[in-house]
């Protein structure tokens, strides 16, 4: 068996191949300290490790199956190589479903998969803390936390997994049958990789396949709608939309704050059953409350009881640079919304303030910016790019906003070197009562190690300006 890629997944993937007993090839174009380390582990272990440059270039002879890493993408010639000579090609989250183990009562534990360009993370961490509030062993796993593949090897069996799943990670998986599924949102992201936003929207739609009780979708969203609509389900799973309004019959929403079921009750025709109510939620924003309201559908999907969802909600708090305020400058507030790697989701952050400094760039991934700049031109007061793809913002920026100023951050800087002169352009520019807003619509690694980095990076100028803690 040939592993493709040694990054956290790569290298679960191998360490379980080897664990069973499998010949396995690990071959990765990486060749930095981390991947030597993992080299040598694995080669303790027995495998046959190929690192640099060229280890990819080619299948090892007498393959029978090849395990791809989320980050080798699919046009890579190895995997094209593979696919040409009928050799199966699986993704770590394929090999994970297959070795699912056998539970006491005679069934393995099911999966509750969340994808979306937006909002996953803060979904699949929400519906875990439903489930676990119900008395139930489960987790979130997958393209978040632990990987999948660690969590239904562990000792102890799971009752059930929440499982974030990326278009990445979903792009190889083939016979995957979640219990319950969602896709929150689709918008264009990751067009480098996919080469195509309809191989993007094709890879997300895989999670709707096979699934057994219950297809999870926005009912504001057509465009996911008709993913549900197009979906191979088992017979009997059901459609069940999710919606910030009153709910109609077969669906979850919100009625006076309250969040209720018209989905999974009976008589839906005539009465919802009450779950909580919108201030259970932290951060609440238009988007988290969607992201709740599908997490509480996937819940309920389960059998979870109503009383389970409001008291799994109030102990949520988002991970770290997810709309968090990192300090107050001369009556500015200064947001980290790092994890914003994509125009949908800076969309969503920028919604919840106004006026705000914008800073945005890094790696744009193929993406375009006309859309997100001009539904948000009257909201902002400037703009400050950084990063490799600034540019493209700058010219999104220039054709809708005009009279919006941009200060560009150029040079070779990396982490804190950059963002202290970001931060102090923001802070130049902002008038008291508006808000800085790190929203980047870009990925991160021109610059920084990933987006925590980043998002620490900017929360430590602040702080090195005299940036106060934010209020209670």
């Amino acid at each position: 068996m040939v592993v493709a890629g040694l990054g956290v997944s790569g290298f679960t993937a191998a360490d379980t191949l080897l664990q069973l007993g499998a010949v396995v090839a690990v071959l990765a174009d990486r060749d930095d300290p981390e991947a030597r380390e993992r080299a040598t582990i694995l080669e303790v272990l027995g495998a046959d490790v190929r690192l640099g440059a060229g280890a990819m270039s080619s299948l090892p002879p007498g393959a029978g199956l090849v395990i791809a890493s989320p980050g080798v993408a699919p046009r890579t010639h190895l995997l094209d190589q593979a696919v040409r000579t009928g050799v199966p090609v699986w993704g770590e989250v394929e090999l994970a479903w297959r070795l699912r183990p056998i539970r006491a009562d005679g069934t393995p534990a099911p999966w509750l998969a969340v994808t979306g360009t937006n909002g996953k993370t803060t979904t699949v961490q929400m519906l875990a803390a439903i489930l676990r509030a119900a008395g139930l062993r489960s987790a979130a796993v997958g393209n978040v936390g632990t990987p999948v593949l660690e969590a239904v090897r562990h000792p102890e069996p799971y009752d059930v997994l929440a499982v974030e799943l990326s278009s990445f990670q979903l792009h190889t998986t083939s016979s995957l049958s979640a219990q319950a599924s969602v896709v929150l949102n689709v918008a264009p992201d990751h067009l480098d990789w996919h080469g195509s936003f309809e191989s993007y929207r094709a890879a997300k739609a895989r999670i709707y396949e096979r699934t057994q009780v219950a297809c999870v979708y926005p009912l504001a969203d057509p465009g996911v709608e008709q993913l549900v609509r197009e979906a191979d389900v088992v017979d009997g799973c059901r459609a069940i939309g999710v919606t910030a309004g009153v709910p109609p019959v077969g669906s979850i929403g919100v009625v006076d704050d309250v969040l209720a079921d018209r989905a999974f009750v009976a008589r839906a025709d005539r009465q919802a059953a009450p779950l909580g109510s919108v201030h259970d939620i932290t951060p609440l924003a238009p988007h988290t409350l969607l992201d709740a309201l599908a997490a509480t559908a996937l819940a309920r999907a389960h059998g979870v009881p109503a009383t389970a969802v409001g008291a799994g909600l109030r102990t949520f708090r988002p991970d770290a640079h997810r709309i968090a305020e990192v300090g107050v400058l001369d009556g500015v507030r200064f947001v980290d919304d790092s994890k914003a790697t994509n125009t949908h989701a800076a969309q969503a952050s920028l919604s919840g303030y106004d006026p705000v400094v914008w800073v945005a760039g890094g790696l744009a991934k193929g993406a375009r910016f006309d859309d997100l700049v001009a539904s948000n031109r009257d909201r902002l007061r400037a703009a400050v790019l950084m990063g490799r793809d600034r540019g493209v913002i700058t010219d999104a920026l220039r054709r809708h906003a005009p009279d919006v100023p941009v200060i560009e951050v150029g040079g070779g800087e990396t982490g804190g070197q950059v963002m202290d002169r970001v931060v102090a352009a923001a802070a130049s520019v902002a008038h008291p009562g508006d808000t800085v807003l790190l929203a980047p619509a870009c990925a991160s690694q021109d610059q920084f190690r990933d987006y925590g980095a980043r998002g620490d990076a900017f929360a430590a100028a602040v702080r090195a300006r005299g940036g106060g803690a934010p209020p209670e």
